[in-house]
Parts: structure tokens; C-alpha cells; sequence
């Protein structure tokens, strides 16, 4: 299996940071409500990881050991910023809606965990190609939640997609169902709580059948000969 296809398989699935490692919870139960402000913030994530991977393999032989871990932190800061600007400039409907939620991206596990133990041992290739595969990890996981939320709590999908697509994407908009009264449960962070709960259940369950169906094949029965003999 190449490089490229056993990140991909970690960060997507068997090491997702979101349902395996549980890393980065506060955002995704607080900004997952709807499938906009979810794919927003995974993006901006999966930028930052991605840069953060990349200049700290870059500088991780002239780092002293003693002070990489406030190093690291500087380089994410520094990172985030721009993103932060870059929302504010370009999608900034989206920036005021996901708010405080975009500078906490510097305390995200995630980001930390991955310079740490990934970034900081490898070459810039896998290092990248490491902040991709667990950024999309974690935006798949993101929208699925959010579009949960967002159908359970309003009875729509890509609600407000303009605010981060452009004023184009306001015909993505998509009413599923009406409500006289939205569902709060879904909507609020309790709710996002049980449905991470749900995702993580069902990737059990699927993982669980996998390793039966894996099993299952590798313990086929051998078919039996019998010798038939003609009596004289």
C-alpha cells in the first residue's frame, strides 16, 4: 500500500480525529449546526493542519527538542491569522457566524497532536499529505453532523451557503421539510453530543462486520474428498 493510501485510509477512516481520537470536540458540537458553518470551519482547519504539517517537517532539524512545542504553536498562531484574515476578506458572513470558534483553532488537538507526532518525524511530502487526509477526516465528520443537525432542527440542507460559496450559492438551498417550530434539540450542543454518539456507533458497527466478513473468509472449510471404490 503506498504512503498516499494508508494516510488516506487513517485520516479518513481507522484514525479519524474526530470519532477515534475524540480530538477537537468543542468546535464540532458547537459549530456544526448547520452543513455551511461545519464545511467553514473543517476547511479552515484542514488549511491550517496542512500548513502547520509543512513548516514544521521544514524546520524540525533546527529545532531544538527543548522549545519545539512552543514553536509549534507559534507556527500554528501565525497560520491561523492568516486564515482568520482571509475569512474576515472574503467570506465574511461566514466569519461573524462562526466567530471565536476561528482563532480557537490554535488550541486544537488536532493541529498540535499531528505537528507532534507525525510532522516532526517526516519528510514535507507524507508531513502534507498527513494534514490533508486527517483535515478531511475531520470535515467529512463535520458535515455529516451538521447536515444531521440541520435537517433534524430546520428542515433544511446548505442553508446559507452563500456565505461561504458566494452569492451564486444561494440557489443550493434545499427545503426538505417545514416546520412550524424548529427542533432545538438538534440544534443546540446537547444534540450535536448524541449525534456523535450515533457516528461513532454506526462506524463500529461497520467496522465490526468488516472484521467478521475478513474473518469469515479467511476460515473457508476445506471441502472433503471421498474415495469411492467399485466391489468386484
Amino acid at each position: 500500500m503506498s504512503i498516499n493510501k494508508e494516510l488516506m485510509k487513517n485520516g479518513l477512516w481507522d484514525n479519524n480525529p474526530a470519532i477515534v481520537q475524540l480530538l477537537g470536540l468543542c468546535p464540532l458540537l458547537a459549530v456544526s449546526a448547520t452543513v455551511t458553518n461545519a464545511l467553514g470551519l473543517g476547511l479552515a482547519t484542514t488549511a491550517v493542519l496542512i500548513g502547520s504539517n509543512l513548516i514544521v517537517s521544514l524546520v524540525r532539524q533546527w529545532v531544538p527538542s527543548e522549545v519545539r512545542i512552543p514553536v509549534f504553536v507559534m507556527i500554528i498562531a501565525a497560520l491561523v491569522t492568516c486564515v482568520q484574515l482571509l475569512m474576515n476578506a472574503f467570506t465574511y458572513g461566514l466569519y461573524q457566524s462562526l466567530g471565536i470558534f476561528i482563532p480557537l483553532i490554535v488550541t486544537n488537538c488536532i493541529i498540535i497532536g499531528r505537528a507532534e507526532s507525525f510532522a516532526s518525524k517526516n519528510e514535507p511530502m507524507p508531513a502534507v499529505l498527513d494534514g490533508l487526509w486527517m483535515g478531511l477526516g475531520l470535515t467529512s465528520t463535520l458535515v455529516v453532523l451538521g447536515a444531521m443537525r440541520e435537517i433534524l432542527g430546520n428542515g433544511t440542507l446548505f442553508d446559507g451557503a452563500d456565505r461561504l460559496l458566494g452569492d451564486w450559492a444561494a440557489s443550493l438551498r434545499i427545503e426538505v421539510f417545514s416546520f412550524d417550530s424548529n427542533f432545538l434539540l438538534a440544534m443546540l450542543p446537547p444534540g450535536a453530543f448524541i449525534g456523535v454518539g450515533f457516528i461513532i456507533a454506526l462506524k463500529n458497527v461497520i467496522d465490526k462486520k468488516r472484521e467478521q466478513k475478513a474473518a469469515d473468509a479467511e476460515a473457508k472449510p476445506e471441502i472433503e474428498r471421498a474415495r469411492v471404490t467399485s466391489a468386484n
